[in-house]
């Protein structure tokens, strides 16, 4: 009996690999089909040791997919590390983790267009912008004031 093959994700992520939002995405997908997945983390200084989320974010996102999940560091040009791994065709997808859109570095880089020219279907998990102090302040303060 032949088994299928199962799908290959590259997942992008820094500061995010390990948030919930992220493990979220990774277990819904890795429900929807058989998904092995495969963790960059680029931006690292090559003078610094990698960063301890490599090894927290693969043994949390590893729990996620019900499989075991790979870390690799890359070089301090995300785009630059991508376009290394993917070489040799060894992913169907990338899934790129970026920080809120006000705070994303990624994004107001355009990287995921960037990362599109490489020929693969990339798709980005940005989770929702965090409100400030202020605002929950201004927030709270109407909700009490409503009441």
């Amino acid at each position: 009996m032949e088994t299928a093959t199962p799908h290959r994700t590259l997942i992008v992520a820094n500061l995010t690999a390990s948030t919930p939002f992220l493990l979220q995405e990774v277990k819904r997908l890795a429900t929807e089909r058989p998904t092995t997945f495969s963790l960059l983390i680029p931006n690292v200084d090559p003078n610094r040791a990698a960063d301890w989320s490599l090894e927290t974010a693969t043994k949390l996102l590893g729990r996620a997919a019900g499989s075991t999940v790979k870390g690799h560091v890359g070089n301090q040009d995300p785009f630059e590390s991508i376009k290394s791994e993917v070489a040799g065709g060894k992913y169907d997808d990338i899934l790129i983790s970026t920080l809120p859109k006000r705070r994303s570095e990624w994004l107001r880089k355009d990287l995921p267009t960037r990362v599109e020219e490489l020929g693969l279907p990339v798709s980005v998990i940005t989770p929702p912008e965090e409100p400030s102090s202020l605002q929950q302040f201004t927030d709270t303060f109407s909700a009490r004031s409503s009441e």
